[in-house]
């Protein structure tokens, strides 16, 4: 190996060495996670206020359906009213996963507050019905989307607050409600508060 060969497979090798290096790289298992909190909303923030909202919902027995079987749930707008760019879905998709594995509810992504949460329901419908390529005993009949029975929409809200000694309290609130859309009642609402202690210095956002 010449050594121009020689200094161009060591370069090599140390430009490889540091794309998988994880020097100062913590893995988190989020399971256990203990690490400290942060000014914003972080995923645990995301799961406890998720948790606890469904717990709410089958503790008052909100999605208990009285003609039996499992509640159809269409996700409404939930609205994000802090100084943070959050992805509301964060928060949705988590309450989803508890209220299927709840057994009670299952959600449908057919239909929606911002429009279908996934097109395919109705692409496979649009694009392959009546379409002599695709085999029809294959493709889905007019009629066989359920509609849902209850709507769950929300919003998140944020509260920054003067405290003595140069500190500051933020308060994150996150308030659902459940409507039956056969009356148009909430048949269950709940606010769930986060409040954070900080430093004037630590931005919320």
């Amino acid at each position: 190996m010449n050594r121009k060969t020689f200094a161009l497979s060591a370069l090599l090798s140390a430009f490889l060495a540091g794309c998988v290096s994880t020097g100062g790289v913590e893995m988190v298992d989020t399971r256990s996670d203990r690490g400290e909190a942060v000014v914003g909303l972080d995923y645990r923030d995301f799961e406890g206020a998720a948790s606890a909202a469904v717990q709410g919902m089958l503790s008052g027995r909100a999605l208990d359906n009285p003609r039996g079987g499992r509640y159809v749930v269409m996700i409404s707008r939930v609205t994000n009213d802090t100084m943070q760019r959050i992805d509301t879905d964060q928060l949705i998709r988590k309450i989803r996963i508890e209220m299927l594995n709840s057994g009670k509810a299952v959600v449908t992504t057919a239909v929606g507050g911002s429009g279908p949460d996934d097109s395919a329901s109705y692409q496979v419908r649009d694009e392959l019905r009546n379409n002599r390529e695709f085999d029809q005993r294959g493709v889905q009949r007019e009629g066989t989307l359920q509609a849902p029975d209850l709507s769950l929409s929300g919003k998140i809200l944020q509260r920054n607050l003067s405290m003595s000694g140069g500190r500051q309290q933020i308060e994150y609130y996150f308030m659902l409600t459940l409507t039956d859309l056969a009356s148009g009642l909430a048949i269950w609402e709940n606010e769930y508060p986060i409040v954070k202690r900080a430093s004037n210095r630590s931005v919320a956002w």
